[in-house]
This record gives structure tokens, C-alpha cells and sequence, in this order.
């Protein structure tokens, strides 16, 4: 067990490094998706149209309810299924990253949102700017400033969940270690640089963050 050959890293370092273009690239895309997806079920929320808003929230408190991993299953399973036809793993998972993560952002966004004080958006409507471009010049701006720290917090959650794609079979750094790990008798080698590379980033950007809080707040 503690007869450790770390030399299968490096020897398959091109297999590994493909699997992390494929974390990162998910990873990038539901962050984006998500924040655009989730800033559209904030602003519905915070309408005064009671109906936009309810739908909203139901679709807010649906998917926070939810294990991530069911809807991974439901968009990979279920939706070709309606469809008849096949959706591919990378696209099935990518809008259930999306769906999912917007009803996080969405609850941040939102209370970006209301942090910003009322005289704002007031002043704003006062020298002439419609609603829609006092969010979009005003407000949403500033929003967006002081809850930077907390979205990049929620990214770094989404990049430690993105390993649930092995489910599905889609090859990002998780399922490619495991590919080499198996092939060459090298789990504990494996598991372990695996381990370390997730902390490493996760501990990196965490360290980021703080700083980052830190300089908001001066």
C-alpha cells in the first residue's frame, strides 16, 4: 500500500490535463449561465408583478430543493426521452448545471439587489431613466460589486460539483484519473493527486476571496 509510484502522473499527464479543460470549460459556462439565468429570476422576483414573481419563486425553492445529481439524471435521461432523440452528455449536463446554480445566484443576486438603498433607483427614475435602465446603469452595478466575493464563493462550490458528472459518463478530471487508475492498478496514486489538485484550486481561489472581501470592505 505505501509502495507509492507517482511516475503514472506524468505519463499520462496529457489524458489528466484534457479532463481539466473539460471541468474548466463546464465549469466557466454554468457560471455564466447560471449568473445570466439567475439575474433574470432576480429581477422577476423583485417585479411588481405578483404573478412573474410567484413563478419565479417557485422555480427558485423547485431546484434548492433538489440533489444536484437528480437533475443531472433528469436532463440526461428523461429529456431524451420527451424529445426522441439523444442530447448528448455535455449538453445535458451544462443545462442542468445552468438550472440548477440559477436558483442559487438568483437568491445572491437578489439580495445584491436589495442592498443597494432605495434612493438610487428613485434618483435614477428622476433625471429620466426608464426602469429597465436604472437596473442596468444604476443599480445592478453596484449590486453586482458587493456581491462579487459571494458569486465567486458559489463558483467555487460549482467547480467541486462538477465531479458528479461521472454519473454520465462525460471524461473531466474526476472520470479521467479514474480511467488511469484502473487501467494501471494506480488508485491510491490517483485519488490522491486528485485530491490535491481539488484543494489546491479550491484553496487558492478561497484564499482569493478573502482578499477580495477585504478590499471591498476598504
Amino acid at each position: 500500500m505505501f509502495d507509492l509510484d507517482f511516475s503514472v502522473i506524468p505519463a499520462n499527464s496529457s489524458l489528466l490535463w484534457e479532463g481539466m479543460k473539460m471541468t474548466f470549460l463546464l465549469t466557466g459556462l454554468a457560471i455564466v449561465g447560471g449568473i445570466v439565468l439567475g439575474t433574470f429570476l432576480a429581477l422577476l422576483r423583485i417585479a411588481k408583478v405578483p404573478v412573474l414573481a410567484q413563478i419565479a419563486a417557485a422555480y427558485v425553492n423547485f431546484f434548492r430543493s433538489l440533489p444536484l445529481i437528480l437533475v443531472i439524471f433528469w436532463l440526461f435521461f428523461l429529456v431524451p426521452l420527451i424529445l426522441g432523440r439523444p442530447v448528448g452528455a455535455f449538453s445535458s449536463v451544462l443545462v442542468a448545471f445552468i438550472m440548477f446554480e440559477a436558483a442559487y445566484y438568483s437568491e445572491i443576486i437578489r439580495a445584491g439587489i436589495n442592498s443597494v438603498r432605495p434612493g438610487q433607483l428613485a434618483a435614477a427614475r428622476a433625471i429620466g431613466l426608464t426602469y429597465g435602465q436604472s437596473m442596468r446603469y444604476i443599480v445592478l452595478p453596484q449590486a453586482f460589486r458587493a456581491m462579487t466575493p459571494i458569486l465567486l464563493t458559489q463558483a467555487i462550490i460549482l467547480f467541486q460539483d462538477t465531479s458528479l458528472v461521472y454519473v454520465v459518463g462525460l471524461r473531466d478530471f474526476l472520470v479521467s484519473a479514474e480511467i488511469v487508475a484502473n487501467r494501471d492498478q494506480k488508485l491510491v496514486e490517483m485519488f490522491l493527486f486528485v485530491a490535491v489538485v481539488y484543494f489546491t484550486f479550491c484553496f487558492v481561489a478561497s484564499m482569493g476571496v478573502r482578499f477580495l472581501q477585504k478590499r471591498l470592505a476598504t
